[in-house]
């Protein structure tokens, strides 16, 4: 399976490829996607374009993306979440699935460690796919480390919701004891 990786950002978007192959996880390309000072639907426009081209040259299975976390500035939290959507417009128009990671499930899968630092994923995502060197900028290791991540987790199986007769089956009984703490 290959796997496009997304560090996402306005001016910077970490790209990261990678096939899995069994275990085993086979470093295909990495970079940047730059989008210059413009006005912003150029710049989206520019992002979108890029991700396709990526996606036409690569052709991977499937987009994983790490999940955005902006707790202080709410204007930049904006302007990625603009980036990331023509991203994830980019992987449905050409029939991708996608997964998302928070930014603690990337480091804990990469490092071992939910709160490593940027250098201890570069240092382990060097290791991990065996690369000659660290990828650089940081936004690039990112994009890296989230396909390292959908790799290592894409075979986990997620917990389903419970289904509609599952949920008809309850009792008002049931329904208290799931209640309480």
């Amino acid at each position: 399976m290959r796997i496009l990786g997304i560090d996402p950002g306005l001016e910077r978007i970490g790209y990261g490829i990678i096939d899995k192959v069994g275990s085993r996880m086979i470093p295909v390309a990495y970079g940047l996607i730059e989008t210059p000072r413009i006005e912003m639907p150029q710049r989206i426009r520019m992002a979108h374009e890029r991700t396709i081209e990526l996606i036409d040259e690569y052709k991977p299975d499937c987009i994983a993306t790490e999940r955005l976390l902006f707790t202080v500035n709410k204007t930049t939290a904006m302007d990625v979440a603009k980036s990331l959507g023509v991203i994830l417009l980019a992987g449905a128009e050409k029939g991708l699935a996608w997964c998302e990671y928070s930014p603690p499930e990337v480091k804990q899968s990469v490092t071992g460690v939910g709160n490593a630092d940027k250098k201890q994923v570069q240092f382990m995502v060097t290791r991990l796919l065996g690369l000659a060197e660290t990828p650089k900028p940081d936004d690039v290791a990112d994009g890296l480390a989230v396909a390292i991540t959908h790799a290592m987790r894409m075979n986990i199986p997620k917990v389903a919701a419970p289904t509609v007769e599952v949920l008809q089956r309850r009792t008002p009984a049931t329904n208290r004891r799931l209640v309480k703490v």
